[in-house]
């Protein structure tokens, strides 16, 4: 695929997307981005904010096989990879595979589940396989995960494990609506929900495709160091006990690929790595005191030099 289509593809997207979900269009570009990119989104958000809309239409968009997890304190790692099972009549053991085995799936409420559980798909998001009686199974192409999780409600949760949490490649909030917004969501879902209508833009193929064309987008070598500095002055702030890893540079700069499509550039600028490097490294530190991962980064981002050069050469 050109990347010109790939541009109109994951423009199509975004519109179809909005055509369910009112004045989010930062949050589906960064979504979409990190999807393009090969990685993962953690959606943290208040009950009825749009999360598991927003995932559904996603898949609606792409004409992607969509599975849906209800992460509870009794599911087991099997429930989530699939298991073997005997096959009397055949005399053999057969594997099910589980609701991972899709193009996008839903994490829904994450956190509800037990580490043991959660660390199932840690193999998966990582390496897009599932290993189940030491044979290894290929998930299909492309495999996107969008978990969800509630910041206020404690009770019962179990916290993401630091190796679960370097795996998603952002963490994102929809947020409240303003009035005007949440007007025009009322007048849509009045009669029915636009989601039942919702019709394929794209097909798993060519948003396969579209991956493959965000590796080919141009970074900089200057900007591969400022997204080194980034990350070393992370581990050097004195507001954390730990920095963000080598894989969250690595998704920070394919994210800024990706992001850089939507502003229709074969090239990445410093100013979309700034643009997303909240979204893509806060959420992996670990602080030693007040303060959040966001304003972390803030300071980083003001205190580390910004190269200039021509980005296109």
């Amino acid at each position: 695929m050109e990347m010109i289509e790939a541009i109109k593809k994951l423009c199509a997207i975004s519109e179809n997307i909005q055509k369910v979900i009112v004045g989010k269009e930062t949050v589906i570009r960064k979504v979409l981005s990190c999807l393009a990119a090969g990685g993962h989104v953690l959606l943290e958000d208040l009950p009825g904010a749009g999360k598991t809309v927003l995932a559904k239409s996603l898949a609606a968009s792409c004409g992607a096989q969509f599975s849906r997890i209800q992460f509870t304190p009794d599911l087991l790692p099997s429930d989530v990879t699939g298991m073997s099972i005997y096959n009397r009549k055949a005399e053999e053991f057969v594997f099910s595979p589980g609701p991972v085995f899709a193009n996008i799936l839903l994490a829904d409420e994450i956190n509800r589940a037990t580490p043991r559980t959660q660390s199932g798909l840690l193999e998966c998001m990582e390496e897009h396989q599932v290993t189940v009686d030491g044979v290894l199974r290929p998930l299909p192409e492309p495999f996107f995960v969008i978990a969800t999780q509630n910041p206020v409600e404690t009770a019962g949760t179990f916290p993401l494990p630091e190796a679960q949490m370097d795996r998603f490649f952002m963490k994102l909030s929809l947020g409240y609506p303003t009035k005007e917004e949440e007007i025009t969501i009322l007048e849509r879902f009045s009669q029915a929900s636009p989601l039942e209508n919702l019709t394929a833009v794209t097909s798993s193929e060519e948003l396969a495709e579209i991956c493959a064309c965000v590796k080919h987008v141009y970074v900089h070598p200057a900007l591969l160091s400022y997204a080194a500095d980034i990350a070393e002055a992370t581990r050097k702030s004195g507001k954390t006990l730990a920095g963000v890893s080598t894989r969250a540079v690595i998704g920070l700069i394919s994210c800024a690929k990706a992001y850089a499509l939507f502003s229709e550039r074969s090239f990445v600028t410093p100013d979309d790595i700034k643009e997303i490097a909240a979204d893509c490294l806060a959420h992996r530190l670990i602080l030693s005191g007040d303060g959040t991962g966001e304003q972390v980064i803030s300071e980083v981002l003001a205190s580390v030099p910004v190269p200039t050069e021509a980005w296109d050469a």
